[in-house]
């Protein structure tokens, strides 16, 4: 039995260990980088021995292998799952997600921002996948009425898809403009709310798209 087979069976103290273990080199990774963290400080802040790491992992590759496979699973499930048919706002319905995955899942949010900015695997793996998730959501909408008929469905997912993902990446940056943390509900509601707009009717009155 390999040792991916083994995680499967495990059950009780175990299987929290295994998390600990993940959850450790998920964060790690997140804010060091895989090169800067060794199998041995993952099973110090994990509270294991790091003969139980390479029990379940064998080698920094593995351990990489399953946080990747779990990050990409965290943002499936939560921003690429289908929406519920015909939702009253589909706008707000993504932002909710995207905000979610922030409050929930702020590790896993700054992993993947790493992963797109270095392009590794797991980065390509993220940017394709959301990329056509927002691009069968843009046709949804021009096809049902929602969007105007004449845009250009592939930027208008490429552009929802860099403001979403582009803002999680720099949110630390963004805060030194912002009264308080980014991922406080009054400012995630703000972000929300002013991206809603944004996507929902632009940022010029209609009556002077004539003047500069």
């Amino acid at each position: 039995m390999t040792a991916v087979s083994e995680r499967h069976h495990l059950h009780g103290d175990e299987h929290k260990k295994l998390e600990r273990i993940r959850d450790a080199a998920l964060k790690s990774f997140a804010t060091k980088g895989a090169a800067a963290t060794s199998l041995r400080s993952v099973a110090a802040d994990a509270g294991v021995s790091l003969g139980l790491v390479q029990h379940h992992f064998a080698t920094k590759a593995g351990l990489i292998k399953a946080v990747d496979d779990y990050v990409l699973s965290v943002v499936i499930d939560v921003v690429a799952r289908p929406a519920t048919p015909h939702p009253r706002d589909s706008i707000a319905d993504m932002g909710s997600r995207v905000t979610t995955l922030l409050l929930e899942h702020p590790d896993v949010v700054d992993y993947f921002g790493r992963a797109l900015i270095d392009g590794s695997e797991l980065g390509v793996t993220i940017w394709d996948t959301l990329a056509a998730f927002g691009m069968a959501r843009w046709n949804a909408r021009k096809e049902n009425g929602e969007a105007r008929p004449d845009i250009d469905v592939t930027w208008a997912a490429l552009n929802s898809l860099v403001l979403a993902l582009g803002t999680l990446i720099v949110r630390d940056h963004i805060e030194r403009q912002i009264p308080g943390a980014f991922s406080s509900p009054e400012q995630l509601e703000r972000w929300q709310e002013s991206v809603n707009t944004l996507l929902r009717e632009g940022l010029f009155n209609r009556n002077n798209e004539s003047s500069s």
